[in-house]
């Protein structure tokens, strides 16, 4: 009963995510009557908040996607439910903190069955349903078991296909270990993981895997989109760029002939994944459906460590990478284009997040859950935001990474301006900073506001404790 009364007074009080908690215990979420638009979402991984043109980088060349940001909206503070990307992969899909469905790192676990996903909620719409990328969220060959993972592909949630593999791949020749390759086990000029990591429906593919991943990916992504460009369609397209290994093709290398030879892998493959997204954007405008359609972008977490200390991706001058609770392990790069619904070079510095995407999406098209799957929904609806209507989230978000096995324990709130963290490892030592004024998180204000330090932690403990209950099974049907 003490977890119900806590998430009924934070339902009560947040006006702004009104229509978000009306949907999260049953009630019709208010959308306007009608068809709702075809939703795509955009995922990279491993791209930091500075790596990309629309946040101020002048190296890194993403035409692509800076005219994206430009033509819509973009999220000067957008951020992944992780620092890591199963987790965060599991909340854009749920709307939902990863400590709930139980992702709590990378190779944990799978998405639950029980869990309800973005792809189910359009399927039961009306909408055709695709996946295309980087899955991570569970393995997709069912005689492939991991030790740390389990069976659990897209077609179980809610996608009607799927061009997938389980996890990271080579962002060129995805079949094939590069050159200087020495991690996994793998070495170079070896097929990776077995020579077809990509499964098309559950059956390993072999052609058309070559070159630059992106444009493989992509290569299943367009003849879907025009397959149903007449009716309603949902693609969720997760690259693997710039995920390690980190490949760029020679084409690519060429447009950074002052660089460094990992500087040039690294923003050549991030050039080649714009390209493709600029591919995206053409299809639909060609098709004459670009104002029916909603295209969402973001980063999976932070910039790589490795990648980091080379100097080569950046967190935009923020604190911390990837594995950090820190702001540069969990800021994204973030914008979203839907021309004619949202007015070009607007930007937020509202604080949102990967939770965000479901309930956005399910007031768009009117969804609303039955009474027997009514559970918390932490994210809010971005629509307001980025249409301008509001100036604060009024809604805490809450982050966390944790192997218990090598003492990594990571959690952090953010309330307001306020951001309390738990240390992921190894000391767990708790800090404060007030973003507002310390953006950077240079002065932790842990010894000199005791008072809000206990406030938040307790308020942070609190969703721990109520992400516990639901992913043991007060969320799920027996």
């Amino acid at each position: 009963m003490m977890e119900i009364r806590y998430w009924m007074k934070q339902v009560r009080a947040v006006s702004l995510v009104v229509a978000v908690a009306a949907m999260q215990w049953g009630v019709a979420a208010g959308a306007d009557e009608g068809r709702g638009p075809n939703v795509i979402l955009i995922m990279s991984d491993d791209q930091g908040w500075g790596d990309v043109g629309f946040n101020g980088n002048d190296e890194i060349k993403t035409p692509q996607l800076d005219q994206m940001a430009e033509n819509g909206v973009r999220f000067d503070r957008f951020y992944a439910s992780s620092p890591l990307c199963s987790p965060t992969r599991g909340s854009c899909l749920t709307g939902r903190f990863p400590f709930r469905f139980g992702i709590l790192a990378a190779h944990t676990g799978g998405m639950r069955v029980g869990e309800i996903t973005v792809a189910e909620m359009l399927k039961d719409e009306g909408y055709a349903t695709g996946f295309f990328g980087k899955w991570h969220v569970g393995w997709i060959e069912p005689d492939q078991p991991g030790s740390r993972g389990f069976y659990s592909p897209p077609s179980h949630h809610g996608f009607d296909e799927y061009f997938a593999t389980t996890s990271a791949v080579p962002t060129w020749d995805p079949c094939v270990t590069p050159d200087g390759w020495s991690k996994w086990g793998a070495e170079p000029g070896e097929p990776w993981k077995g020579g077809a990591p990509y499964l098309q429906d559950g059956v390993p593919v072999t052609e058309n895997v070559a070159g630059d991943d992106s444009r493989v990916i992509m290569d299943r992504v367009i003849p879907f989109i025009e397959k149903n460009r007449n009716g309603r369609f949902l693609a969720t397209v997760w690259f693997h760029a710039p995920h390690e290994p980190v490949v760029a093709g020679e084409e690519y290398k060429k447009l950074y002939p002052k660089a460094g030879e990992t500087r040039k892998n690294y923003y050549g493959c991030i050039t080649a994944m714009d390209e493709q997204i600029g591919r995206l954007r053409a299809k639909l405008r060609e098709l004459k459906i670009e104002r029916e359609t909603v295209v969402f972008f973001c980063s999976d977490n932070g910039p790589a460590d490795p990648m980091v200390k080379k100097g080569v991706a950046s967190a935009g001058g923020f604190k911390g990478h990837k594995h950090t609770m820190y702001e540069g392990g969990l800021l994204v790069p973030a914008c979203v284009e839907w021309p004619g619904m949202l007015k070009p070079g607007g930007k937020t510095m509202v604080r949102c997040s990967t939770v965000d995407f479901f309930p956005t999406i399910a007031n768009l098209t009117g969804y609303e859950f039955r009474s027997k799957d009514k559970r918390p929904i932490d994210g809010i609806d971005l629509m307001p935001v980025a249409k301008g209507e509001v100036d604060e989230r009024g809604k805490d978000l809450f982050f966390g990474y944790r192997r218990l096995v090598q003492g990594t324990d990571g959690m952090s709130i953010i309330r307001g301006d306020m951001k309390l963290l738990r240390e992921a490892k190894p000391s767990g030592r708790l800090r404060l900073y007030d973003l507002s004024r310390d953006p950077f998180e240079k002065k932790d204000l842990a010894s000199e506001l005791p008072e809000r330090l206990a406030e938040l932690e307790k308020a942070m403990l609190d969703i721990d404790r109520s992400c516990q209950l639901s992913r043991d099974g007060l969320d799920y049907r027996y």
